[in-house]
């Protein structure tokens, strides 16, 4: 078979292939920098602006208050006020009933909706999260620290230990946000999340069996069979007070929900139930005395604004303590922001608005670093919490300005009187937010959808029921891992044929009625070609050449004489890859088989160009669309028919 083409007798409005002009090095490298770190092109507003415009600018993108403020419409305020009114109801219970879960003093759950919400309101972009502690970040802090410190035994080393973690989860963020490497929180997929929550709402779950039936005596670990081995090994320390009214509350919540999701006008019911419960069971206490009759309550809380914490943070740099608390920041932290920017994008979609996900992370890392030095563990944007708030009708960030206001006053006026709450309220109101986290429905629609995925939730969701929140978390970043690395090293390879009566080629597999060329394979490499996969592209397109003679030989078709790789979809090569495709040309040459490609990206052609690879092949060998490739081989084919000497015999070695 001959190689040299003439396009002209084929086709004299064929459209060449082009070579891009080469750049710059230094306009190349920022080119790829900015396509890296900035491809939602931040900057673009500040072209063409004067030197303090600019100025004015850069501070309204880092403190986002200076941009929506000036805007800010009185009609907003009522909406933002009842809103704001409203998850304060929330955060109280909430707030102490997250600080118990993670092990801190209660009080530390209102300091975390005072300060943070307001660091927020300056540098967020989202207009509904509402700013507070999380379960699931309680929840690490606790399962990590309490393996060094016991939070009963040592509160105080413990709590320092908590805001020292708090401290490396807010530069965390922040440094995240600052470096535009947001990507590293979308290594956690939706289904690792999912999976995630799902198992940590039913740790913290069977965690509250504690305080509901009374049980003195308590395992520490959080995996399944040592909570239930625990509960039903001490049977005889069951008390039927606190299960009675805890279970009662818990009814009461229940039933609130059920009305809110009924009717959702009525949001306004579960979003107060908890403060509702709060009050009524301080009552009943109060009343009864009941806390002398196995109801064990909170006791006095430390009136006043949040004391300074910056020498217990230092304390702990001074101690072996500081490794601990650092992996526990770093855990936590991520969990946090993926759970806060994800929340935050959500709303944001239903409201038709854009956030900008690093800016989130800079917001969320500055709120915990303040926060941190001013008696406040973890706070993010609670889905809950968030959801009241949106059902609120709040329309800015001045939601989350009214609920710290209130938490002001709460903290200064208000703190007695949450002194006589009982313990089994909290667990109550725990147990309710911990349902909501757990999405049955999400977890079908993933198996209907992608059993992978659904496997990858699974595997996150037993192995934190099983094992613990720390393994549970690296099953899950491990599996999704494994699959991304999965894709990238076994891309798919697909053989297309023209669809009848048209100039369309697609995978015979998707459209059956799709026909193969006489003579010619068509392949489509559906990835990047990167040292990863070369060495499996090379042998799976060697199997696709094997696979089509051994059809053909079946069939008594015209032997194959092209092969034609589509590298529309292949948005860059490296070194290796390059090197794979120099081998397949060389195996082809053996067969005597002739490599076309088609439709070459530019930073591919560029490439195979400063390799010498389009010397190889010839540039006359290489077509914008597939069409044009198939029609140049059939072209040739018929050529070779007329002129069989052109031909070159096939020795037996060839096929080797």
């Amino acid at each position: 078979m001959g190689t040299d083409f003439d396009h002209d007798r084929y086709s004299p409005e064929r459209v060449e292939v082009e070579i891009p002009p080469p750049k710059p090095l230094l306009t190349a490298v920022k080119s790829s920098m900015k396509e890296t770190f900035f491809p939602d092109d931040p900057f673009r507003a500040f072209k063409n602006q004067p030197a303090s415009k600019k100025a004015v600018m850069g501070l309204q993108y880092f403190f986002t208050i200076l941009d929506w403020a000036p805007r800010y419409k009185l009609i907003y305020l009522k909406s933002d006020i009842i809103a704001g009114i409203t998850i304060s109801s929330l955060a109280v219970p909430q707030g102490i009933s997250y600080a118990s879960l993670g092990g801190v003093p209660p009080i530390v759950g209102i300091y975390g909706s005072f300060v943070p919400p307001l660091v927020y309101a300056i540098l967020g972009s989202s207009r509904d999260i509402a700013i507070g502690p999380v379960a699931v970040a309680s929840l690490l802090l606790n399962s990590i620290l309490s393996e060094e410190v016991s939070p009963t035994q040592d509160p105080k080393l413990y709590f320092q230990m908590a805001l020292t973690a708090c401290l490396f989860s807010g530069i965390l963020q922040a440094g995240l946000g600052f470096l535009r490497l947001g990507f590293v929180v979308d290594l956690l997929s939706h289904a690792t999340i999912l999976g995630f929550m799902g198992g940590a709402a039913t740790t913290v779950i069977l965690q509250q069996l504690k305080g509901l039936l009374g049980i003195k005596h308590f395992t520490q670990k959080t995996d399944v069979i040592s909570v239930l081995t625990s509960v039903f090994n001490h049977f005889h320390e069951w008390e039927w007070e606190p299960a009675a009214m805890g279970f009662g509350f818990l009814l009461i919540l229940f039933l609130t929900k059920f009305i809110s999701k009924k009717r959702p006008s009525l949001f306004w019911v579960s979003a107060l139930a908890p403060l509702f419960c709060v009050v009524v069971g301080s009552l009943l206490v109060f009343l009864t005395h009941a806390d002398e009759h196995n109801i064990k309550v909170i006791g006095p809380l430390k009136k006043g604004m949040n004391p300074v914490t910056v020498s217990d943070i230092g304390k702990i740099f001074k101690s072996r303590h500081l490794a601990v608390s650092a992996k526990a920041g770093l855990i936590s932290g991520i969990i946090g922001l993926a759970e806060g920017v994800a929340v935050g994008r959500s709303f944001a979609t239903v409201k038709n608005y854009h956030i900008d996900g690093n800016k989130e992370m800079i917001a969320f890392g500055m709120m915990n670093i303040i926060g941190s030095c001013v008696s406040c563990f973890l706070s993010a944007g609670p889905f809950s919490r968030t959801a009241v708030n949106f059902n609120a009708g709040c329309k800015t960030q001045v939601s989350n300005i009214v609920m710290a206001i209130m938490m002001l006053l709460t903290l200064l006026f208000l703190t007695p009187l949450f002194q006589h709450t009982p313990l089994v309220v909290l667990s109550s109101i725990i147990v309710m937010a911990m349902f909501g986290l757990m999405d049955i429905p999400a977890i079908i629609h993933l198996w209907k959808i992608d059993k992978i995925d659904c496997m990858i939730c699974m595997g996150a969701y037993l192995g934190v029921i099983f094992g613990s929140v720390e393994i549970g978390l690296s099953i899950a970043v491990v599996v999704s891992l494994l699959r991304l690395i999965l894709f990238i090293t076994r891309p798919r390879t697909l053989n297309l044929g023209k669809i009848p009566n048209t100039s369309v080629y697609r995978s015979v597999d998707q459209y059956p009625t799709a026909n193969n060329i006489p003579g010619v394979l068509i392949l489509q490499i559906d990835s990047p070609i990167y040292f990863a996969n070369s060495n499996y592209l090379r042998e799976r397109i060697s199997r696709w050449i094997f696979e089509e003679e051994d059809r053909i030989k079946t069939s008594g078709e015209t032997s194959l004489q092209y092969l034609i790789l589509d590298i529309s979809t292949v948005g860059g090569i490296d070194t290796s890859g390059i090197s794979m495709l120099e081998e397949v040309k060389r195996n082809l040459d053996r067969r005597n088989l002739k490599l076309v490609l088609a439709n070459p990206r530019s930073e591919v052609i560029k490439k195979l160009d400063n390799a010498k690879f389009i010397e190889t092949v010839g540039l006359e060998w290489m077509f914008v669309t597939v069409e044009d490739a198939v029609e140049a081989c059939k072209f040739q084919l018929q050529s070779t028919k007329h002129n069989p000497g052109e031909e070159n015999a096939k020795t037996p070695e060839d096929n080797v």
